[in-house]
């Protein structure tokens, strides 16, 4: 208790200043001026029910800053019982305390709490919406089939309730059915993901939510390793969506599953198509362009390269240069192309480009690219080496037959 009493002292200030400010004139909802010629009115006193609610302001404000330890003592002295609350209130305290529990992220206390809010109080209006909570709460814990049997109670809930709140209950109803298909796909039941998110685009949703039904049933294709069906889908929500959050990825999804499906050309024109993408297109998602970009690139451009595609990796990895001037970024690209230059014999250009990057990474004090030089440094020498044997050769075949040597092989330009 000692530990406690600076937070109880903190807070029985806080309560004292609400219930002050609940006892100025005015402050309780109906207070009115004097008639006039009458007495005046005695000073006002706050009421039990305006100190509850200024309590259960106080335990929500505390939530919403973090203040955990401080929002659970002021839920508890509603819950304690004072004179005059209703049961209103307490129905108020116990989810006021659950959303502070999950909020801490103490799942188990707070799947607790309302299980016993639907225990209590079964026929509640906020069954619906308490079920919802109930589901997501679950499937963090990795509860995944509990979390869908929560998710179904929450259709079937708002079946049985009222039409005073039917636009609220369908839009309930709704928002289950989407954590259905998020559970399957979370706990790795992509073929069952794929059939709810597929079937919610079907559904009278407004245009974001259709949207995302779209791109997950694509992404959940994929992940089930129907590159083909992926493909087909990716295709048609970049075409029906073109200005959705979700853009940047789904092209990153359609270059790999195109190279998956050994469409390499086709690869190739999707990851292209993204690391072109006019800035004045990015909008306020430049972060999330250039994330994906680099992934979709880097990705590619390494797959083809390690597979002997040098060509389509070397045209990759000039549009990854293209992406950035910084020359943590843009050095290490350099050096890929040089690479690539290497290997399709093009040694004058990948000589240049070893030059630049260890000209570029002398002053530098950043360890990354102080390796990347010593690299540039030592392919140089690489360079120079067979530069000199194949002289010395050509050398020796001169001198012993008296003959010049068969030409070299062309270097390109």
């Amino acid at each position: 208790m000692t530990r406690n009493r600076p937070l109880l002292l903190r807070l029985a200030a806080l309560l004292a200043f609400a219930g002050a400010l609940a006892a100025l004139p005015g402050a309780a909802s109906g207070a009115t001026e004097p008639a006039p010629g009458s007495p005046p009115l005695a000073p006002a006193h706050p009421r039990a029910g305006d100190e509850i609610s200024g309590t259960l302001n106080l335990g929500n404000s505390l939530t919403d800053r973090g203040d955990y330890e401080s929002a659970e003592i002021a839920f508890r002295q509603v819950l304690d019982g004072p004179p005059g609350i209703t049961l209103a209130k307490t129905q108020e305290a116990l989810l006021g305390l659950a959303r502070m529990h999950r909020r801490q992220g103490a799942y188990v206390k707070s799947v607790a709490i309302y299980e016993k809010f639907l225990k209590e109080y079964p026929g509640d209006e906020r069954t619906p919406d308490i079920l919802l909570e109930l589901g997501r709460l679950m499937r963090s814990m990795g509860s995944h089939r509990l979390a869908i049997a929560q998710f179904y109670n929450v259709i079937n809930s708002t079946l049985k309730l009222p039409d005073k709140g039917f636009d609220h209950y369908q839009q309930l109803a709704k928002t289950a059915q989407f954590e259905i298909a998020e559970t399957h796909f979370q706990s790795g039941n992509f073929v069952e993901a794929a059939k709810f998110f597929s079937r919610l685009r079907l559904l009278d949703l407004v245009p974001a939510d259709r949207a995302r039904a779209h791109f997950k049933a694509a992404y959940a294709l994929n992940l089930q390793g129907d590159h083909e069906g992926a493909v087909t889908m990716l295709r048609s929500f970049l075409e029906q969506w073109p200005d959705d959050e979700n853009v940047p990825e789904a092209r990153y999804l359609l270059a790999t599953s195109l190279r998956q499906t050994d469409r390499p050309q086709e690869a190739l024109v999707a990851a292209l198509d993204l690391l072109r993408t006019e800035k004045s297109r990015v909008g306020g998602d430049a972060k999330r362009w250039a994330y994906w970009q680099r992934r979709t690139g880097n990705q590619l451009a390494n797959d083809f390269f390690e597979h002997g595609d040098i060509h389509h990796a070397e045209a990759i990895y000039t549009g990854l240069a293209a992406l950035s001037e910084d020359p943590a970024w843009r050095l290490p690209v350099l050096y890929q192309i040089a690479l690539c230059d290497e290997r399709l014999g093009r040694t004058d250009r990948a000589h240049l480009a070893y030059q630049d990057i260890v000209d570029a990474t002398k002053a530098t004090t950043i360890p990354e690219l102080l390796e990347l030089g010593r690299m540039a440094a030592w392919r140089l020498a690489h360079l120079d080496w067979n530069d000199t044997v194949r002289k010395q050769v050509t050398r020796i075949f001169e001198t012993s037959t008296g003959r010049m040597p068969p030409p070299a092989p062309p270097k390109h330009s």
